[in-house]
């Protein structure tokens, strides 16, 4: 795996001072699992170039570490170790330019506080959200991106394209900075760190990034693919990445699945006593088991809770899950392990990136759809687009559709009276106004529609959750 560093600040060749390696010199790091090469390609004055070539053994990594349970047999020799960017730079980038990472330079100590033109280049680096992900986590950094994601193969472009991308950051920073952030970053986006996560990852991530991550909009995410989502070392790290915060924002950021918005805190305190989450999703799974469908697709499935149900129904061989958020299908692919899902269970599920607001064919041909606590996130206007989606478009046989029924909320001790349960809903339907909303899409998709409660109903004001079981009406 190759990363090159250049610069053209002037003198160029400058940057051989702040790295401790001389331009006219090729150096060798040994590491643990392999050896690096630090070399020039280019040094003129006008422009220098550093490269770290990074050379791992796989073989000789499964024969160190030995076989592990969830390996597969091949897959632990042929695999991306030896040319996608990973931890294995990182601990190449921290050994090879130790000083430099430290900002001391022992000839031009006052160099390395010097903001300088600096052109990073990762030929391959594995990132499961593409070009979108990467602006995320580097533009808040001050870096223009070039990204240039690679098919799956050439020749059969209708394939779509790979997890591998070539990468370009240009910025004007001090060489440390960026160096740190790379340090950080590389084994974030890899996902597969090459050694144990313990105490110690914490006070590495501590010292390089206590000055730019805490204002890093991905924060909470960065930290923990970091520490490879260990909840308690990610809570011990934001607290003391955000100890001028709140003290409970850290443990909100690296709580279960992600963290909780504000919303969805104040939404699971408010139904926690009554386990009213639970409740919906063992109904919603119950009523798919009763209808004997042998595919169902999850719009909206967040991190997964409603697909690890779906899975343990025998009779579905076909099961999807989309949504809008890659934050959230990464989630749910952790959630759910298919990474070390036997390729049998792992060929019934599929993770979908995509709008509920425009047509998709990859909707279609599904027996069940659901909508789990979904439609009340949508603008009304944008509601329209929706319901076009699912019942003109994807057309499945039923859709099981779940919403907060607006009646209960005065029976919530914490919520103020006119308040919506959770800060991002646009809006929350009487039994009536749903029961209306229901009808319209009935005559005019085709349908009919039962209404289940869901949760301990009030006599007056009707359950805490409504649900509508659409079934299409088959021609005459």
């Amino acid at each position: 795996m190759l990363l090159t560093i250049a610069t053209t600040h002037n003198p160029a060749t400058d940057i051989g001072f702040l790295l401790e390696k001389h331009p006219a010199k090729l150096h060798q790091v040994e590491l643990s699992a392999g050896n690096a090469l630090v070399f020039y390609p280019e040094a003129a004055a006008e422009r220098c170039t550093v490269a770290l070539l990074v050379t791992v053994d796989p073989i000789g990594l499964v024969r160190k570490a030995g076989t592990r349970p969830s390996d597969s047999a091949l897959g632990q020799y042929v695999n991306d170790r030896p040319y996608a960017a990973s931890s294995f730079m990182s601990v190449a980038l921290g050994t090879a330019f130790r000083s430099a990472m430290a900002g001391k330079s022992r000839q031009r100590p006052d160099l390395a506080a010097i903001p300088i033109p600096l052109d990073v280049f990762l030929p391959v680096v594995a990132c499961q959200g593409g070009e979108a992900r990467l602006l995320q986590l580097f533009e808040p950094l001050g870096y223009e991106l070039e990204v240039k994601q690679a098919p799956l193969d050439e020749r059969f472009p209708e394939w779509g394209l790979s997890p591998y991308c070539s990468l370009r950051l240009k910025t004007v920073a001090c060489l440390k900075d960026v160096l740190r952030q790379l340090y950080v970053l590389i084994p974030v986006l890899d996902n597969h760190k090459h050694y144990w996560v313990g105490e110690a990852e914490v006070d590495k991530l501590l010292r390089h990034a206590t000055e730019w991550l805490p204002q890093h909009p991905m924060k909470g995410w960065i930290v923990q693919r970091y520490l490879k989502h260990r909840r308690n070392l990610a809570c011990e790290a934001l607290a003391q990445l955000l100890r001028k915060e709140e003290p409970d924002t850290a443990a909100k950021e690296a709580a279960g699945d992600g963290g909780l918005s504000p919303g969805e805190a104040r939404e699971a305190a408010l139904e926690q006593p009554l386990s009213r989450n639970e409740r919906r999703l063992a109904r919603v799974t119950e009523l798919i088991t009763a209808l004997g469908v042998e595919s169902v697709i999850d719009l909206g499935c967040g991190e997964g809770r409603l697909l690890a149900r779906l899975l343990e129904i025998r009779g579905l061989v076909r099961i999807a899950g989309m949504d809008v958020s890659l934050r959230c299908l990464e989630h749910a692919e952790q959630r759910l392990q298919l990474e070390r899902m036997p390729e049998r269970e792992r060929s019934r599920i599929q993770l979908l990136h995509g709008s509920l607001l425009y047509q998709d064919r990859r909707l279609a041909g599904f027996d069940a759809a659901c909508l789990v606590e979904v439609v009340e996130h949508l603008d009304p206007p944008r509601l329209a687009a929706l319901e076009r989606v699912v019942f003109e478009q994807a057309r499945p046989r039923f859709v099981v559709l779940t919403t907060p029924n607006r009646e209960y909320n005065v029976k919530f001790a914490g919520l103020p009276p006119g308040s919506l349960r959770h800060t991002d809903h646009r809006f929350e339907w009487t039994r009536a106004e749903f029961g209306a909303w229901c009808a319209r899409q009935c005559e005019r998709f085709g349908y009919q529609v039962e209404h289940h409660p869901v949760g301990e109903a009030d006599p007056e004001l009707g359950p805490p959750t409504q649900l509508a079981l659409f079934s299409r009406v088959s021609p005459c």
